[in-house]
């Protein structure tokens, strides 16, 4: 599995010959301005939940890869009226088998609401599951003790959860619930974006190192391998 970053919660999963993009917000990011959203090219885009900072490129992404949306059947519904027909609709607590693995809908305490104010379901998280690894996205939430099930239920190579406050869980939080889901590979996203989820870099990784695991905070663009 490899990771490419392209800033906020936006990422791409490299996995089993399949290129997985989640929550696509590129274009409309300063700090992301350099990233060139023609050259990716996924073959799925996985929207956690409605925000336009989650949501803001699927269409225009979609229109131009092909590629199938996985999200909310009421995102499906959204995407539907801006011309997307290409989607698999999913509920949290569902899984189901793609061509690269497996995708187990989590629950995520958080909003959502699409960019016209239509009704976006229910925010959620996803497991990705195969012979490569397995994978865990919170999406947009706050600590939660739902989480304490995925650390019974999975072995997770890495993780990622939001770290900027405000909106979502902050550092803090985000050390708990890395306990909570037996993780100690974790990748931080939602932060910086905006003044209200700007984080100390320095601090939260030695926070993360205080309790034992290793925080990662990947420059836009740059990739990891787990």
């Amino acid at each position: 599995m490899t990771i490419t970053y392209y800033g906020h919660s936006c990422f791409l999963l490299e996995t089993s010959g399949k290129r997985l993009l989640f929550d696509p917000y590129i274009r409309a990011n300063e700090l992301a301005k350099h990233i060139d959203v023609a050259a990716i090219k996924p073959d799925y885009v996985l929207v956690s939940h409605g925000h336009f900072d989650h949501i803001e490129d699927a269409v225009s992404i979609l229109q131009e890869s092909g590629a199938t949306a996985v999200c909310a059947w009421e995102i499906m519904v959204w995407l539907n009226k801006q011309g997307i027909e290409k989607v698999h609709p999913m509920n949290v607590g569902g899984k189901w088998v793609f061509d690269f693995g497996t995708v187990k809908c989590t629950a995520a305490q958080h909003s959502s609401g699409m960019p016209d104010g239509a009704y976006g379901g229910n925010p959620m998280g996803f497991i990705v599951q195969n012979s490569e690894g397995t994978f865990y996205y919170s999406g947009d939430t706050a600590l939660t003790m739902d989480m304490k099930l995925i650390g019974e239920q999975y072995n997770l190579d890495v993780a990622l959860l939001p770290l900027g406050d405000n909106f979502t869980m902050g550092i803090d939080d985000a050390v708990i619930a890395a306990d909570f889901i037996k993780c100690n590979n974790i990748l931080g996203v939602h932060y910086d974006t905006f003044g209200f989820i700007k984080i100390d870099h320095d601090a939260a990784k030695a926070t993360f190192a205080k309790a034992g695991k290793k925080l990662t905070l990947l420059g836009i663009g740059d990739a990891l391998k787990v």
